[in-house]
């Protein structure tokens, strides 16, 4: 070997900024509803309780995207900062801010253009504007304070003001915006759009949903005609949020500590079958098993196991809540997405230490998950097969039948309709139609006189369901039957006429 040299001698330096393109490549593995989350997590830094999201219509066609909020704002002094790309700032605790990279790479990702306009809460307007077609030695272009104070004017529907301060941020020359100015075009992609926007915002924020903290709306302006169409209200999907625990004694917290850290895994098993919005995330529910990271109550990671063990269809009730810290280094870190929570070499050991008061660990974890799952589709075989639910039941109601009940086959399904009576009877009984009539006088106490339709009084209906099923099956009504029929009408017309009173005497 040549003779070498521990210390490496220079003469001098050179300036080599990066090439203007360089931020082509920024946030390419975002997708629009990831980057408006990044866009949210700034808002919340900045204390914001409202967030509005305003895809802008010009001349047919999707132009321009807003996202508003009524934080704090931002200042002259930190302005510049915020805008620079890597620009870094001192985080406070709880911050959902990490890379200085969000806005930029969450913005660049979707549009060539990036405006942000704010009005600190002491009053001051600031506006800055990238270029991704006019980039020259990295300047930004500073924008007026007229056209600023304009742009915050705008009607954003907040509820209240956030001390005074509002921010927003302005995409122009969207990539990922059809280009068509077809209506029906136009209003197809929104359509999907919005509903993938709402689902995903719904999960990361669902914690700041739940307890009041947020509000997140999106909106469609129509800029030729100043309309600015309804509200879409961002509801919370909590994916731990089960009506009963799908295993006695869940959820258990194990815990381990690592480095003077405790970490907590919060291990839960949803009861099977489930229907609800909550379990049925997006990827199925298979992928949506596992670990769900927080940091600072935002999701991170929704389903994996990260070493742990492997995914299997036998523990799809089985999810894990997880928070994590900035300062538990070595065992976590996040993509700048924050969409991911990548795992040190130390976390599958810590998982295995964890345990509770009990003893349970995570192997016995998994062992009674997939019990239950097995069990819930044990109990679903054993059923009596039933006729299925027809006309006049609630699609949502008629999936939740299928999925507990198995049916006979090549049977015609019972229907629940409405109808005048002559009597005061609640039901009558139409095995010939394969029928159950309902009596229309107590309608309105069944829909709480609200407006009826062919799916209305989803509740009554299933109910009456569950008792009267097994009356339209076979060739002839016997004596207990009867009985039966002859029963429940009595009880039940007498309860139905009682909330009848109760609803007119209101």
């Amino acid at each position: 070997m040549p003779t070498w040299r521990e210390e490496i001698p220079t003469t001098g330096s050179v300036s080599l900024p990066p090439d203007p393109h360089a931020l082509d490549g920024l946030g390419r593995n975002h997708r629009i509803e990831t980057a408006l989350a990044d866009l949210v997590d700034n808002a919340i830094d900045a204390a914001a309780s409202e967030v509005v999201i305003r895809f802008v219509q010009r001349r047919g066609r999707l132009s321009s995207l807003y996202v508003a909020d009524n934080g704090h704002g931002i200042s002259s002094e930190l302005i510049d900062s915020a805008m620079t790309v890597g620009g870094r700032r001192n985080y406070q605790n709880g911050s959902l801010g990490k890379f200085g990279l969000g806005m930029k790479a969450a913005s660049f990702s979707q549009a060539r253009g990036l405006t942000v306009l704010s009005r600190h809460a002491e009053g001051e307007l600031n506006g800055r504007r990238w270029s991704l077609d006019d980039l020259s030695n990295f300047r930004c272009h500073i924008v007026p304070t007229d056209f600023v104070d304009g742009e915050l004017a705008q009607d954003w529907g907040f509820r209240a003001a956030g001390g005074g301060g509002s921010t927003v941020i302005r995409w122009d020359d969207i990539t990922g915006f059809t280009v068509t100015d077809d209506p029906d075009r136009v209003q197809t992609f929104l359509s999907v759009t919005i509903s993938r926007i709402l689902d995903h915002l719904g999960l990361v924020f669902h914690r700041f949903l739940t307890r009041g903290a947020l509000r997140i709306a999106l909106d469609v302006a129509d800029a030729d005609r100043a309309v600015i169409g309804a509200p879409f209200e961002v509801e919370p999907i909590d994916p731990f949020a089960y009506h009963h625990t799908g295993h006695p004694g869940y959820p258990k917290t194990l815990v381990a500590e690592h480095n003077g850290h405790r970490v907590a895994f919060n291990c839960h098993i949803w009861p099977g079958r489930s229907k609800s919005p909550n379990f049925r995330l997006h990827g199925g529910a298979v992928e949506r098993q596992g670990l769900y990271f927080y940091r600072a109550d935002r999701l991170l990671q929704a389903g994996g196991w990260d070493g742990l063990t492997a995914a299997d269809a036998r523990l799809q009730l089985a999810r894990v809540a997880v928070d994590i810290t900035d300062d538990a280094t070595g065992l976590f870190s996040m993509n700048p997405e924050k969409s991911r929570v990548m795992v040190g070499a130390d976390f599958a050991h810590l998982a295995e230490a964890a345990r509770d008061g009990d003893g349970t660990r995570v192997a016995s974890y998994l062992r009674e998950a997939e019990a239950a799952y097995k069990q819930s589709r044990e109990r679903r075989r054993d059923r009596r097969r039933m006729l299925p639910p027809g006309k006049g039941f609630d699609p949502l109601i008629r999936r939740a039948i299928s999925d507990e009940v198995p049916f006979m086959p090549g049977e015609d399904p019972i229907d629940i309709r409405w109808r005048r009576f002559q009597s005061l009877d609640l039901f009558a009984v139409d095995r010939e139609n394969r029928t159950l009539w309902l009596n229309d006088h107590y309608r309105p106490a069944a829909t709480g006189n609200g407006r009826g339709g062919l799916n209305d009084a989803p509740l009554v209906k299933a109910l009456l369901y569950l008792l009267l099923e097994d009356v339209f099956e076979g060739e002839y009504l016997g004596a207990k039957d009867k009985d039966n029929i002859a029963m429940w009408q009595e009880i039940l017309t007498s309860a139905a006429r009682s909330q009848h009173a109760r609803g007119a005497a209101s």
